[in-house]
C-alpha cells in the first residue's frame, strides 16, 4: 500500500526536522502523527486519534487549534521540545493538487519568546560553544532582545562552567561528537537543552557575517570566537527563516572584566533565586529589583551576574547612585516617567521578526513619548555617568511622529482586519472610510423608511458574512410585504429575508470599500513598520541607556529605604565592614530584629578569619553577608552598612553546606572536597574564599587533618593567599593564629543561663570552646530522654565524668557462617571507659603497630620515636 500524497507531503517535510515535534497545518488546526502524536498527546493530555494514511494501521494522530497553538507551544518548550511550523506556503485556490506546505518557523527553547508577564525581566539565552585548539568561544544571543555577545578564553572546563552558569542558556549548541561527560556537566549546571551539530559545515561564511554585524566588529575577533559566532548566526537562521535585523551589534567581552563567581557559589549566595524554593523571592534579586521597566529589569540582573572589577568603573556607577540617592526629586521624576515606558527592546525584537501589531506600535509610539521627559529631568545632573546617559539618549522624535501620524491610538490587534491607520495620514484611506460610513448610514436609515413603507414594526435589516446585507421580515407579517418589492434571499424557520436592487448596489460598493481599506491599511502599516526599522539601532541604543537608568535609579531608591550607605572602593587589599547586615535576612525577619557585626580582612594580620562557635548562631549568615556586600559593592550599589570600605576582588568563591551527587555517583563529602579543590586551584591573592566546616563530611581525625592542611595552604602559598572566612566545628584549629601568618580567630558570642544558651548573633575577637550542639538539638525539639542522654555520653567523652556509656549487657550476635547454617552466640564486651584521652590513647597504639621498623632508616626511626614519645607523654 501506498502513502496518500498528503502523508507523503508530511514525511517530506518530517524527515528534514527529525529532532523537531511537527505541526502540519490543515484547515483551522496543527496536526501531529505517528510518535510526535503520541508525544504530544502525552505531554499536553490530547485525546490520540488516528487518520487513513494509506498504510495497513491508521496513522496515530492529534490536533489543536491554530488560534490557541501558542498555549500549547510554551508547554512543550518549557519540558525541552523543539517544534517546526508547517503552513500553507500557496494559495489554495491557485493550487494544483496538494497545497504547498513548509516549515516557516522552528520554535526551540533557546529561540522562544515567552509574553508571560512574570517572564518580562528574564533574558532567554541561546549559546553556541566552539573549542579551536587550546581556546573555547562562546557566543550567545537573545533575539527577542537584539543582544549578541562573544568570548573567549584557554581552554578550561571550570571556565566554561562558570561562564555558562553567569549566562543560565535555556539552549547550548555543540559539535556533534562532544563528549558525553562534558555534555552531562553542562546541562547539570545549566539545564539547558543541548543541541549537537556538525560544526564543520554548520556555519555563516564571513560574508554573512560581517553583513548581519559591521567588518569593524568581525575583524576584531579572534577564530574562536568568530567560528562560535558563525555557528550561532547559522542556527538563527535554520530556526527563524530570516534574518533578523535587531541583532546589529557584536558585542565583545573579556571575562576577566567582570568578577568571576561560580555555580556553585552563586546558588550558595542565592543571587537570583533561593536554594530551598528556586524562586526569585528570597534572592539578592527579590529584595534589589524595584526596577520600573522591564529593561531595567534585566540590567539590573545582569549588574548582579556582573559584577565589575574596574575601580574607576565601578565609582562611575556608584557617583550615579549617590547623585540620586541624594537629589530625591530627580530621581522621583526619573521613575515618574520610566513607569510608563514600555519594553522597547522586545518590541523592536517584534518589528525585526515581522509579528509586531497595531498595539505594540501605540505602546512603542507611548514609550518614545516619555523620553523628552527623562531628558529634562536629566539636564540638570552632575554625576559623569548621569551626564553620559543625557547626552547619549536619543530621542526619536522622527520615530515619535511617524507613528503618532500613522496609527490609531486604540487599533485592531489582527493586521488583516483593518482600523490601524489613522485619519489624515492617507487620502486614499480616508476617502474609502468615507464610503465605508456613507454606505452604513445609509442603510441603517434603510430600516426606518422600510419600517414606515410597509407598516412593519419588527422589519429589521442585518448582516452576516455568508449572505450580505439583508431585510428580514417574520412569518406573522408575510401577508403585509408589498407584492414585487422584494427578491427573497433566504428562507428561515420563521422569517423570510430579502433583497432590494437598491440594497445589493449599496452592499458592493460597502463591502468593495471594506475590502480595499482593509487592504490598503496593512499596506501602509507594513511601510510603517519598515521605516522605523531601519532606526532600529537607535532604539536599541535608547532601550539600553533607559534600562540602565532604570538600574541606577532602583539602587538610589532601594539604598534610601533599606538604609545603606555608599562604599569606598581600594585596592589594597583592605575589606572594613562596620555594622555590616545580610540585606535578604534582614528583609525576612525584619530590620530591627537583625544583629549586625563589623568585618575586618586585609593583607596582614587578618587575611584568613577562623570563625567558631555553636550552630544555628548565625556563622553562615555572617559569612554570606560579607560576600553580598562586597559583591553589592562592585556591581554599584550602596550596602547594609554604617561604612564599608572594599577591596576590589576577582572572584568570590563560597563552600557552604552539605550536598551530594547521587546522580554522578558522589557523596556529600566528595562533593565538599571536589568545591574545595575547585577553590584552591582557581583563586588568587585578590579573591574573597567563604569555607564553611571543610572536613566535617568524614571522621574527626580525616577532617580535622584536612581543614588544617586547608588553612596552611591558604596562608602559605604566596600565590594564593586569598581573604578567606574560614567557619569551623574544629576548636582545635585555634591554635594556629600565631602560627600561621595571617589567621585571627573570631568567635560568636553566646549567653548561657543555667541550662539554657542563648545565641547573640555576634562575632566577637577569639575562639570558641564549645558547639553548644545539644543545645540546638534541644531548640529542634528532640525528645527530652534523648537529651539527657547525649549529655551523659559528652561529659564521659570530655573526661568530666567516669560514668560507663557502653552497655555491660551481653550483645547478641547471629554470625551467617554458610547459607544454610546459621550460628548464634553471646559475647561479652569488655566494658570501656569512652573519653577522648582513651581515643587518643588507641590512636597512639594504632600508629605504634603500623610502624615498619625494617625498613626505616635509623634517622627515621629516631624521629618515629622521639615523636611518639611526646605523644605518650601528653596523655600521662
Amino acid at each position: 500500500m501506498a502513502l496518500t500524497p498528503m502523508m507523503r507531503q508530511y514525511f517530506e517535510i518530517k524527515n528534514k526536522y527529525e529532532d523537531c515535534i511537527l505541526f502540519y497545518r490543515l484547515g483551522d488546526f496543527y496536526e501531529m502523527f505517528f510518535d510526535d502524536a503520541k508525544t504530544a498527546s502525552r505531554e499536553l493530555e490530547l485525546v490520540l486519534t488516528g487518520r487513513d494514511c494509506g498504510l495497513e494501521e491508521r496513522a496515530p494522530m492529534c490536533g489543536i487549534p491554530y488560534h490557541a497553538a501558542a498555549t500549547y507551544i510554551s508547554r512543550l518548550v518549557a519540558k525541552g521540545y523543539k517544534i517546526a511550523i508547517a503552513e500553507q506556503v500557496e494559495d489554495p485556490a491557485l493550487a494544483k493538487g496538494i497545497v504547498k506546505r513548509d516549515i516557516i518557523k522552528v520554535i526551540t527553547p533557546g529561540t522562544y519568546v515567552d509574553n508571560n508577564a512574570a517572564l518580562e525581566n528574564l533574558n532567554t539565552y541561546l549559546v553556541a560553544i566552539y573549542e579551536d585548539g587550546n581556546k573555547i568561544g562562546i557566543a550567545s544571543t537573545d533575539i527577542s532582545t537584539g543582544e549578541f555577545k562573544t568570548t573567549s578564553f584557554t581552554n578550561l572546563k571550570s571556565t566554561l562552567l562558570d561562564e555558562l552558569s553567569k549566562i543560565s542558556p535555556k539552549e547550548v549548541l555543540m559539535a556533534e561528537g562532544t563528549s558525553k561527560e562534558l555534555i552531562d556537566e553542562i546541562h547539570a549546571s545549566t539545564n539547558a537543552l543541548i543541541t549537537e551539530k556538525p560544526f564543520n559545515e554548520f556555519i555563516v561564511s564571513d560574508k554573512e557575517l560581517a553583513n548581519q554585524f559591521s567588518e569593524v566588529e568581525v575583524d576584531g575577533l579572534d577564530e574562536a570566537s568568530k567560528l562560535a559566532c558563525k555557528v550561532l548566526l547559522k542556527y538563527i537562521f535554520e530556526t527563524q527563516k530570516m534574518s533578523l535585523t535587531n541583532i546589529n551589534f557584536l558585542e565583545k567581552y573579556e571575562i576577566l572584566n567582570f568578577m568571576t563567581i561560580d555555580g556553585n557559589s552563586r546558588r550558595n549566595l542565592e543571587l537570583t533565586e533561593s536554594i530551598r524554593e528556586k524562586g526569585k523571592k528570597g534572592s539578592l534579586l527579590w529584595v534589589m529589583d524595584k526596577t520600573a521597566t522591564s529593561m531595567g529589569g534585566r540590567a539590573l540582573r545582569r549588574w548582579i551576574d556582573e559584577p565589575l572589577i574596574i575601580k574607576k568603573e565601578i565609582e562611575k556607577r556608584l557617583g550615579g547612585v549617590e547623585e540620586l540617592f541624594n537629589n530625591i526629586s530627580l530621581n522621583e521624576d526619573l521613575r515618574t516617567a520610566l513607569k510608563e515606558i514600555y519594553d522597547i527592546e522586545r518590541i523592536v525584537g517584534k518589528i525585526s521578526s515581522g509579528n509586531v501589531n497595531g498595539k505594540d506600535m501605540v505602546s512603542l509610539k507611548s514609550s518614545l513619548e516619555k523620553i523628552p521627559n527623562l531628558k529634562k529631568s536629566l539636564s540638570s545632573s552632575e554625576s559623569p555617568i548621569l551626564r553620559e546617559y543625557f547626552n547619549d539618549l536619543d530621542e526619536l522624535t522622527d520615530i515619535k511622529d511617524l507613528l503618532n501620524r500613522g496609527i490609531l491610538n486604540d487599533p485592531s490587534i489582527n493586521l488583516k482586519e483593518g482600523n490601524i491607520i489613522n485619519d489624515g495620514f492617507n487620502s486614499e484611506v480616508d476617502e474609502l472610510r468615507k464610503a465605508k460610513l456613507h454606505g452604513k448610514e445609509w442603510i441603517a436609515s434603510l430600516e426606518n423608511s422600510e419600517r414606515e413603507f410597509t407598516g412593519i414594526k419588527s422589519l429589521k435589516v442585518g448582516y452576516n458574512k455568508v449572505f450580505g446585507y439583508y431585510i428580514e421580515i417574520s412569518r406573522a407579517n408575510y401577508s403585509s410585504i408589498p407584492e414585487g418589492r422584494y427578491i427573497r434571499k433566504q428562507t428561515l424557520a420563521n422569517a423570510e429575508r430579502y433583497i432590494t436592487s437598491e440594497l445589493k448596489e449599496m452592499e458592493d460598493k460597502i463591502l468593495g470599500a471594506e475590502e480595499k481599506l482593509v487592504n490598503l491599511e496593512y499596506e501602509l502599516f507594513i511601510s510603517i513598520r519598515n521605516t522605523v526599522e531601519k532606526e532600529i539601532g537607535r532604539l536599541k541604543k535608547s532601550a539600553r541607556i533607559i534600562g540602565s537608568l532604570d538600574s541606577l535609579s532602583t539602587l538610589a531608591l532601594i539604598a534610601l529605604e533599606n538604609d545603606y550607605v555608599k562604599p569606598s572602593i581600594n585596592e589594597d587589599g583592605i575589606i572594613e565592614i562596620i555594622e555590616g547586615r545580610h540585606p535578604v535576612v534582614e528583609k525576612v525577619i525584619g530590620r530591627g530584629e537583625f544583629v549586625s557585626n563589623n568585618s575586618l580582612l586585609n593583607n596582614e594580620d587578618n587575611e584568613l578569619l577562623l570563625i567558631t562557635g555553636p550552630n544555628m548562631a548565625g556563622k553562615s549568615t555572617y559569612m554570606r553577608q560579607v560576600a553580598l556586600i562586597t559583591l553589592m559593592a562592585q556591581m554599584g550599589s550602596f550596602v547594609p552598612a554604617k561604612k564599608a570600605n572594599i577591596s576590589v576582588c576577582d572572584k568570590i568563591f563560597t563552600r557552604i553546606g552539605a550536598s551530594d551527587d547521587l546522580a554522578g555517583g558522589k557523596s556529600t563529602f566528595m562533593v565538599e572536597m571536589w568545591e574545595v579543590s575547585n577553590i584552591l586551584k582557581n583563586a588568587t591573592s585578590k579573591s574573597l574564599v567563604l569555607l564553611d566546616e571543610v572536613g566535617r563530611g568524614t571522621s574527626t581525625y580525616d577532617g580535622l587533618s584536612i581543614a588544617w592542611a586547608v588553612i596552611e595552604h591558604i596562608t602559605k602559598m604566596s600565590n594564593l593567599k586569598c581573604k578567606t572566612l574560614f567557619a569551623t566545628h574544629y576548636h582545635e584549629l585555634t591554635k594556629l593564629e600565631g602560627s600561621l601568618p595571617g589567621v585571627k580567630n573570631y568567635s560568636v558570642a553566646v549567653k548561657e543561663i543555667e541550662d539554657n544558651v542563648i545565641f547573640l548573633r555576634k562575632i566577637v575577637e577569639g575562639g570558641a570552646d564549645q558547639s553548644y550542639g545539644i543545645e540546638v538539638a534541644k531548640l529542634a525539639g528532640l525528645p527530652e530522654e534523648v537529651i539527657n542522654r547525649a549529655k551523659e555520653i559528652l561529659e564521659s567523652l570530655e573526661g568530666k565524668s567516669k560514668v560507663n556509656i557502653v552497655p555491660s549487657e551481653p550483645i547478641e550476635k547471629e554470625v551467617c557462617v554458610t547459607k544454610t547454617e546459621k550460628h548464634v552466640k553471646s559475647e561479652k564486651s569488655q566494658v570501656m571507659q569512652m573519653d577522648f584521652e582513651s581515643l587518643e590513647k588507641e590512636a597512639l597504639i594504632k600508629e605504634l603497630a603500623q610502624c615498619d621498623v625494617l625498613n626505616m632508616t635509623p634517622m627515621d626511626a629516631m624521629n618515629t620515636l622521639f615523636k611518639l614519645i611526646g605523644e605518650a607523654k601528653k596523655l600521662q
